[in-house]
This record gives structure tokens, sequence and C-alpha cells, in this order.
């Protein structure tokens, strides 16, 4: 497994060995130990609740968050592509604003980890695509938060233009209009 460390402290983008043959291929998404000794910090924390969304092509779902119980999040596309967003909104963060983009898909099988405290985002490239992720902490909607995918601040450069959103989504405020009290 090649572990590469982002701008952003805490996460990281694992590329994990791949064994293929005329079959097929075989691949560990997760090892405990393995991912412990290669970074990702899960001592005194376990994985408590896996998701899987299946979207289309254009849909871009973020940038989310939880204000209370703020989850790790370990990602992949295990079928199709994605490009997947962890952006810094943490006004107190010396990378505050600062934002990392990766493409996850079924080819290159890399995964993202995201700690705690980051917003969460991921745009659709191929026609569909099945995005899986395993939390280290269980969804609490009452502290859901979230900032606009097309924040003028962060300038995340998304491969979209105009993307299919949820009316959750399309409702999300810009960082100059969340409070302090409304970001991680």
């Amino acid at each position: 497994m090649n572990v590469i460390e982002t701008t952003l402290p805490g996460v990281l983008i694992i590329e994990p060995k791949v064994f293929g043959d005329a079959r097929g291929f075989f691949l560990e998404t997760f090892h405990k130990q393995r991912y412990e000794a290669a970074g990702i910090p899960l001592k005194g924390s376990e994985f408590v609740q896996d998701n899987h969304s299946r979207s289309s092509k254009g849909v871009l779902r973020g940038l989310h968050f939880q204000l209370e119980n703020p989850q790790g999040k370990l990602v992949s596309a295990g079928t199709g592509a994605v490009f997947d967003v962890a952006a810094d909104v943490n006004p107190d963060s010396p990378t505050y604003g600062q934002w990392v983009g990766v493409e996850l898909s079924e080819e290159n099988h890399k995964q993202l980890w995201i700690s705690p405290g980051y917003a969460h985002g991921f745009c659709v490239l191929s026609n569909v695509a099945d995005f899986q992720y395993k939390c280290t902490a269980l969804y609490h909607p009452e502290s859901d938060g979230g900032v606009a995918w097309d924040d003028p601040e962060l300038a995340i450069e998304w491969p979209v233009d105009h993307p299919i959103l949820s009316a959750k989504d399309l409702a999300l405020p810009n960082l100059s209009e969340a409070t302090r009290k409304q970001l991680p």
C-alpha cells in the first residue's frame, strides 16, 4: 500500500496493492493495523458506519460535515469514477480555505482518508458511480452542516460546471455567510 500525504494534515491518498490476473483482481480495502501504521489515526476510534451511494453523471454531493460527532471517512469508488474533495472550513485552522481533490475510480482503486472536521463532497465523472465510505462516527442529523459547493472563497476546481444538486445542497451557505458556530 502506498500512502500519499496531501497539503491538508490528516487527509491521505491511499493506493492499495492490487493483485490482478485474467480472472480479475483482489485488494484489501481495509486492514486496521496496516492503516494505523500508515498514519491513519484509528486508535481510540473504530469504523461504526458504512455508507454506499449510487449517483449518475454530473451529480455533486457536498460539501458536508458534522459539528458534533465529526466523522473520519475512508472513501472509495467501487464502480465508475468520482472527483472527491476534502476542504478545511475551520476558521481556526492554519489551512483554512484550502482543499484537496483526487479522482477515485474502479480503475485506480484509490481511497481517500479524511480526518474528522473537514468538509467533504464529490461529483460523479462516469455515467454512474457507486461510492463507499467507512465512518468513525454515526450520522447525527442534528449536527449536519455544510458549505456551498461553489463557494468563491474555496474556489474548488470542480470538473463540472452545472452539477445536479439536492435541495439541501443548493441551500448551503458560503463560508462568508456562515457564523463561527456553524463551522467545525
